[in-house]
């Protein structure tokens, strides 16, 4: 067996003082690139917690799991609209009705892989907010929602399957923000305002496929537990103005948990194309379903 020299000792303490330092500051600066409050960390392991049961669900049952977790939570809107920076925001306090089902989403995949740790759920977070996963500014945000199915469909983590569903090609122009920059205090930039620009640009050569509003009872039955719907809308220049989760109810029928104006997260009392009647402006939904990750 090889004996360490007494000499050896300081150089070997230097290299484990090295690595803690290194692994500190790693931690120190992902820290500081997170938005959040200590109520969030608690939260979080209060719902993860335990879920490992939900390793063998379905993804569909796991979203609907996860996503009754947080009934009742308020809801808040421009929840990450609070820093010039960019930092990646955590906020389980208040949720809107994108950061509701972006949560469920990567909480649920996350759960699948058997990582239920803060800096997974970190990291899952961030590669489905941000364009390729990336985090590089307020226009890397995936503001549009028919960009975030787009982005998260090539990353593999969801299917969009509107179009299978009877879903028809919707060809407006996407440009809301560029064309209301007033609403966005990050687009007083000119050079903000002109990616922004681009990226809209991009989703309205794109295009995306709407469920018409007539159609959606018809085709319910082929909606399941833990599908992602969009509430499509006719305001010019916008995509979609809602979002929720697919559950079925006791009636049998497709009801929405999501994030609700109304004041908390909930599910509708109505099913899902009832209650689209009640929606000013809407057209009809996309509908995406989250995929078994590997």
């Amino acid at each position: 067996m090889k004996v360490l020299s007494h000499s050896s000792w300081p150089q070997r303490r230097i290299v484990m003082l090295s690595l803690l330092f290194l692994a500190v500051s790693m931690a120190f600066a992902q820290s500081a690139e997170v938005h959040c409050r200590p109520e969030d960390r608690e939260i979080f392991t209060r719902i993860m917690n335990g879920q490992e049961v939900l390793h063998a669900y379905p993804i569909g049952k796991r979203m609907v799991a996860v996503g009754s977790e947080f009934l009742e939570t308020p809801y808040v809107a421009s929840t990450l609209e609070v820093d010039p920076s960019e930092k990646l925001v955590v906020n389980f306090r208040g949720l809107d009705c994108t950061t509701f089902v972006e949560n469920v989403l990567v909480m649920s995949v996350n759960i699948q892989k058997g990582k239920t740790d803060w800096e997974s759920y970190l990291n899952g977070l961030e590669r489905a907010r941000y364009r390729d996963g990336l985090r590089q500014g307020y226009t890397s945000r995936l503001h549009y929602f028919s960009d975030w199915i787009y982005d998260n469909a090539q990353k593999g983590i969801l299917e969009d399957i509107t179009q299978s569903l009877g879903g028809l090609p919707e060809g407006k122009s996407i440009d809301f923000m560029g064309t209301h920059p007033e609403l966005y205090p990050a687009l007083s930039s000119k050079a903000q305002l002109e990616k922004i620009r681009k990226v809209e640009a991009s989703i309205s050569g794109r295009g995306f496929y709407v469920l018409p509003r007539d159609l959606v009872s018809v085709r319910e039955h082929m909606i399941r537990d833990g599908d992602i719907i969009a509430l499509a809308t006719q305001i010019p220049g916008l995509d979609v103005t809602h979002t929720g989760i697919a559950i079925k109810q006791d009636d049998g029928r497709i009801h929405l948990l999501h994030a609700s104006t109304e004041g908390r997260v909930k599910v509708s009392e109505e099913p899902l194309a009832k209650y689209l009647q009640g929606i000013k402006g809407n057209t009809g939904i996309l509908v995406v379903r989250p995929l078994e990750q590997e």
